[in-house]
């Protein structure tokens, strides 16, 4: 049985030079007047956004950044998966993974993972502490892609088990968003033996009787519910090309650095709790440091691969059984009613935050933490 491997990010100053190359050699599109971000990522913001890219943006600094956590790769059942494995020095100190989505990354978690492991620094009690693993997914940065079909959200789930095993973690709880909270719920259908407990910041539930669906659900969840419909329906048409056509798309992002600058750029302009500025959710030097991550490791189109992986094997859990905690942010792209989400899961602790978005980690890290230092406790009354 293979050993995890120390690993250090270190991205060659050839690679460098390419992306600047790359992004000076930019052919810019057109724009039609006063449409702002309605057709997309807004010209003349992507260009200032470039422009800092290309001139400000160090990314030494938050390559150090990423390397003051300890990282490894494992090899295990045909792939290297690559992730963070951050020890609490707290001896009562409880397992947690962290499951990332798309198009998010390890980097969601660099400010939450020291709160999470040394709390009473940052407002918490040692007793609240965890032993922290963040795995980057199959096809996602440094983990490498499956080179068949099959990978889909259960089959990461299995993965991420036998790899909370190999670092001898039997029993622990399991966290996530996006991606990662269909990860988290297949794997607490699939192996509640060793997952103890969920916490999630995208909660997936729909209602249970289909004849009367607004049964127990207040006005303003009914609201919430209207205009995450009216959202799905003008804001979901990427998720359709990279469910059917990821591939023909990736020979487009994984070429040029605007492009993939401008594709998810766009997803945090619109996913945040930003108020139409992304800065005011997430500093430009963390949303190029995901981006660099995407460019610099290739791995875009495989990320992406997950969404016709999805389509062709749908996440069907009715019920989850193991002890559940929910953190609805009010500009998450899917808020459910809190009946449905008793319906469907184990709810034990319920959280509605008073600002953050989709990316909850990254906008909201010590409100994310804190949440998941109550769910803690509320698992231990």
């Amino acid at each position: 049985m293979s050993e995890p491997k120390s690993f250090t990010v270190h991205i060659s100053d050839q690679a460098i030079s390419d992306l600047n190359q790359r992004l000076d050699l930019t052919r810019w599109p057109d724009q039609v007047d006063d449409v702002g971000w309605t057709q997309g990522a807004e010209l003349n913001y992507l260009r200032e956004l470039v422009q800092y890219w290309r001139n400000e943006f160090d990314w030494r600094a938050q390559e150090a950044k990423i390397n003051q956590l300890d990282q490894f790769t494992l090899e295990f059942d045909g792939l290297t998966t690559h992730f963070i494995h951050q020890r609490s020095p707290h001896a009562n100190a409880r397992p947690l993974l962290l499951n990332h989505g798309w198009p998010g990354s390890i980097i969601e978690f660099l400010d939450v993972i020291p709160r999470l492991t040394q709390p009473e620094k940052f407002g918490g009690r040692a007793e609240d502490a965890f032993h922290v693993v963040a795995p980057s997914l199959p096809g996602y940065g440094f983990s490498e892609a499956a080179h068949t079909l099959g990978m889909n959200t259960r089959a990461i789930a299995a993965r991420h088990v036998e790899l909370m095993k190999r670092l001898g973690y039997e029993r622990f709880i399991c966290q996530g968003g996006d991606w990662g909270a269909m990860i988290t719920r297949q794997l607490a259908d699939l192996a509640p033996e060793h997952c103890e407990a969920i916490h999630l910041n995208m909660v997936l539930a729909g209602p249970i009787d289909k004849e009367r669906p607004m049964e127990g659900v207040t006005e303003a969840e009914i609201k919430r519910v209207e205009e995450d419909a009216a959202f799905s329906r003008s804001e979901m048409g990427y998720f359709k090309i990279q469910a059917t056509k990821p591939q023909s798309l990736g020979y487009a992002l994984n070429d040029s650095p605007v492009g993939l600058c401008g594709w998810l750029t766009e997803k945090f302009q619109r996913w945040t709790d930003c108020q139409g500025e992304i800065r005011n959710a997430v500093s430009w030097d963390t949303l190029l440091a995901n981006i660099s991550w995407y460019w610099f490791s290739g791995s875009i189109t495989s990320a992406m691969r997950l969404y016709y992986e999805h389509r062709q094997h749908k996440d069907t859990v009715q019920k989850i059984s193991v002890p559940t905690g929910a953190a609805i942010y009010p500009v998450e792209l899917y808020r459910p009613p809190k009946a449905w989400v008793e319906a469907t899961y184990n709810l034990v602790h319920w959280h509605e935050a008073g600002r953050g978005g989709h990316f909850a980690a990254l906008e909201q890290p010590q409100d994310f933490v804190e949440d998941i230092w109550r769910f803690r406790s509320a698992l231990e009354d």
